[in-house]
């Protein structure tokens, strides 16, 4: 059985309630006089009566009805906010009383609205301007898998208008790969149906309406790649033609000069002498030019790695064996196997370690004699070591060499400060790092003067 509502009052009739009885008191007491105390003829009592009660009623509907007026105004400036609509303003807002407060409050709240509106609506117009002229595929997808944005570009790529894609699924319009694969990748075997290429793409999450959303962001490689290909010709043709021209001109200097020697009628007495130093020069310089070439075939031809599960411990201690010209000092570290080619890595740190000796001996001997001065300490060893970083293991090489000059030049292909330096060492080295998912940071020391190599391989 349902309970019987009761009748309560709103707050217009609370309000006109308080009023009666605040000044009920008073009419009372005027009624009790005029009635009871006075000698007043009973047309004067029932005109002063009803004027008593008029002016009572009078001014408690009053009241009344300036309470209700001013909450009804703010009620419906509160409305036009809520309904979007910041233009209009209310009228006597001064801050000399509690009305005046309020109101001067909501023209405040109208005008910051207004204001963030406008910004928002400039971000929205400016952010889809963007959208469409950038030249590059975006697709926003919901949590389900179904496209619910979608740029000029991404529709050319589709070769579809947004109406026919739009409410459709990744799979359904051919980005399944986009949705279930990894955050970010290049799409090497895709054809779209607007182009064919290469494709890097991007995936991000982001929130709508409190509920997940996928952004698909993907632009077309090719121009960029073949841009990079390009400079990299052009870079390898500058190499090779510098290291041919500084071969080639020598011999053909010194070849020119030998046959105008054997042409001429009278020769000099030890003109078989000097045939054979320039002979002599010709061959070193095609040897040279061999090795330059062996080197950069070895530089093209690296293999990929075969892991197989290697202990550091044993690997750097049979590589510090092979370094006979200077103490190296191993620091030891934890015990761990890393998954890696255990060759290509051991090449790697016999180059590091090679480097670091060099440059540790330079330092010490900056002369070049063969043996240091008497009256000077030997050198600092060249201390390795290694550890656990995150999902890394960090193998470092530390020198007292005079440190590096110039890091921008440290990983050019064929670029050398040694005079017998192939110039292709650290490429190697960091070649074989990068393709056991790992990384080569060459730094200086900050508590002397040094090098730190620092060779990462995933755990």
């Amino acid at each position: 059985m349902a309970k019987p509502t009761r009748n309560r009052l709103n707050h217009d009739q609370h309000v006109l309630v308080g009023v009666l009885l605040a000044g009920l008191p008073a009419v009372i007491v005027s009624m009790w006089h005029l009635w009871f105390a006075g000698d007043q003829q009973p047309k004067v009592q029932w005109t002063l009566s009803l004027l008593i009660i008029g002016f009572w009623l009078g001014f408690a509907f009053s009241v009344q009805n300036r309470v209700v007026r001013s909450l009804q105004t703010m009620a419906n400036l509160l409305s036009a906010l809520r309904e979007g609509d910041f233009s209009i303003r209310a009228r006597g807002a001064n801050r000399d009383n509690a009305m005046g407060d309020v109101m001067s409050e909501i023209n405040s709240l109208g005008a910051i609205l207004k204001a963030q509106r406008l910004g928002a609506m400039e971000a929205t117009a400016l952010l889809r301007t963007v959208m469409e002229e950038i030249d590059v595929a975006i697709f926003a997808f919901d949590g389900d898998g179904v496209l619910r944005l979608v740029n000029r570009s991404g529709q050319e790529l589709l070769a579809s208008p947004a109406e026919k894609i739009l409410g459709r699924s990744a799979p359904e319009i051919g980005l399944a790969e986009c949705i279930n694969g990894p955050d970010t990748g290049v799409l090497e075997a895709t054809d779209f149906p607007g182009g064919t290429g290469r494709w890097g793409m991007r995936r991000t999450s982001f929130r709508e309406g409190g509920l997940p959303h996928e952004l698909v962001v993907v632009a077309d490689l090719s121009e960029a790649l073949r841009e990079e290909e390009l400079k990299a010709w052009q870079r390898l043709v500058r190499v090779l033609g510098h290291e041919l021209n500084n071969s080639l001109a020598p011999i053909k200097s010194i070849a020119g000069s030998l046959g105008s020697m054997l042409k001429r009628p009278q020769r000099a007495d030890d003109w078989e002498e000097d045939l054979r130093g320039g002979l002599e020069i010709i061959a070193n310089r095609a040897e040279g030019l061999s090795r330059f070439m062996q080197a950069y075939s070895r530089l093209a031809k690296l293999p990929k790695p075969v892991k197989s599960p290697c202990e550091v411990h044993p690997l750097l201690h049979q590589v510090v064996r092979l370094e006979l010209r200077h103490k190296v000092e191993i620091v030891e570290g934890p015990a761990v196997t890393v998954p890696c080619d255990g060759p290509q890595i051991e090449q790697v740190l016999i180059n590091l370690i090679k480097n670091a000796v060099e440059a540790t001996l330079e330092a010490a001997n900056p002369d070049d004699e063969s043996e240091p001065p008497i009256d000077l300490p030997p050198p600092p060893s060249v201390k390795v070591t290694w550890d656990i970083v995150g999902k890394f293991v960090e193998f470092r090489v530390i020198d007292a060499g005079p440190g590096i000059g110039k890091a921008t030049n440290l990983f050019v292909p064929f670029f050398t400060t040694k005079p017998a330096g192939s110039g292709i060492g650290l490429v190697l080295c960091r070649q074989i790092a990068e393709n056991h998912d790992g990384d080569l940071v060459l730094e200086n020391r900050t508590d002397t003067q040094g090098c730190i190599a620092v060779l990462r391989l995933p755990a």
